[in-house]
């Protein structure tokens, strides 16, 4: 099972993330699926995730984890210097999810909200559950 990114699929900076990853996951480790899709709410469910999470999510070797966890996890996996953040996991993650809910909080704000899906080309789009 590869690994997959559950994201807000309104949430703008949340989108322009998963486009981010996808750029530097040439070998595709990560599928992906919004929170609001019916496979996101499934995977929800299935690892009894609270569904009023609204978190980036990472499921991986049956765990899951969530905000700045997640992120790590996944900088870990990506092309590029991104692996040297993984370090920062010895943080304790009430103190790196400070900055993390700080930034998830005002993501409409800052970021906006997206009125239309992004239209990804057929390869990138079977790394999409729906």
């Amino acid at each position: 099972m590869s690994e997959i990114i559950l994201f807000d699929g309104v949430c703008n900076l949340c989108t322009t993330s998963v486009q981010f990853i996808i750029k530097r996951d040439p070998e595709g480790i990560f599928q992906f699926a919004s929170l609001q899709s019916t496979e996101g709410q499934k995977l929800l469910k299935r690892y009894n995730i609270n569904s009023t999470m609204d978190s980036f999510i990472l499921i991986k070797n049956e765990k899951y984890y969530v905000k700045s966890s997640a992120a790590l996890h996944v900088a870990k996996e990506l092309r590029g210097g991104w692996k040297l953040l993984f370090p920062l996991v010895v943080i304790p993650p009430p103190i790196r999810n400070i900055f993390y809910s700080i930034v998830a909080k005002n993501r409409y704000r800052w970021f906006g909200k997206k009125e239309d899906c992004m239209i990804p080309t057929p390869e990138i789009r079977q790394r999409f559950l729906d």
